[in-house]
């Protein structure tokens, strides 16, 4: 059983998109990254990029790498676990936030 999506943190599960090399050669195969929430499964985050964008989502893939070692004199703790989703849009849809490619 799902549960119903609520519009008004759609908006939140997408935290920035990412403007890397490798993100700039995704756009040009109508992909986008982003940096989402990592608790956001990938229907949420579909339904945010096309209720934000006010485009169509053809597929959604994910990826959490492990968390990195961080160490301040003798203590050693972990950096924040994050979550990137990589989103592929609908033909002739683009996002006016990134800059022509």
């Amino acid at each position: 059983m799902t549960k119903p999506l609520d519009p008004r943190t759609l908006s939140d599960l997408i935290k920035r998109p990412i403007i890397t090399e490798k993100a700039t050669l995704l756009m040009e195969t109508n992909q986008y990254v982003f940096d989402v929430s990592p608790k956001a499964t990938k229907p949420e985050i579909k339904a945010a990029v096309e209720q934000v964008f006010d485009v169509k989502v053809i597929s959604v893939n994910t990826s959490t790498p492990p968390r990195k070692k961080k160490r301040v004199g003798r203590f050693i703790g972990y950096k924040s676990q994050y979550k990137r989703a990589i989103v592929r849009l609908a033909e002739g849809d683009t996002i006016p936030l990134f800059p022509d490619v």
